[in-house]
């Protein structure tokens, strides 16, 4: 009897394991998936930025609170958060470091944006 019951405990336990290694596994493909599927959305330079500064285009707008890459919201928006985060007026250097880092990021951008524009107005003119 109780060896019947050790068997039966034994098989649940490699079924049950089974599933999970598989929902795993599955979990694990799906993410990678996201994660190139993003690499592929951003631009060569725009990754590399990234990965540089440490937070995504999409982070920094949203730190930022900026829905486009227009330099006046940027600086407006970063002045202000940057302000109201500051430590002597009972902030939190953690957010205004994400504050700046948000405002570098997107400064990146729009660099990268002027020198594409850049390119392009060349290959036009030839």
């Amino acid at each position: 009897q109780a060896k019947y019951l050790a068997q039966i405990i034994l098989v649940g336990a490699q079924v049950v394991g089974r599933a999970f290694m598989r929902a795993l596994r599955q979990e694990f493909a799906a993410s990678r998936a996201a994660a190139d599927a993003r690499g592929r959305s951003e631009r060569p330079q725009s990754a590399a930025a990234s990965r540089i500064i440490g937070i995504s285009l999409q982070e920094a707008q949203q730190i930022l609170n900026v829905s486009s890459l227009n330099p006046e919201e940027i600086q407006k928006n970063y002045d202000h958060l940057f302000k109201v985060n500051d430590k002597s007026v009972g902030g939190s250097f953690y957010l205004q470091s994400k504050v700046v880092r948000a405002k570098e990021r997107l400064d990146e951008e729009l660099r990268i944006q002027a020198k594409g524009d850049k390119e392009k107005g060349r290959k036009a003119e030839t």
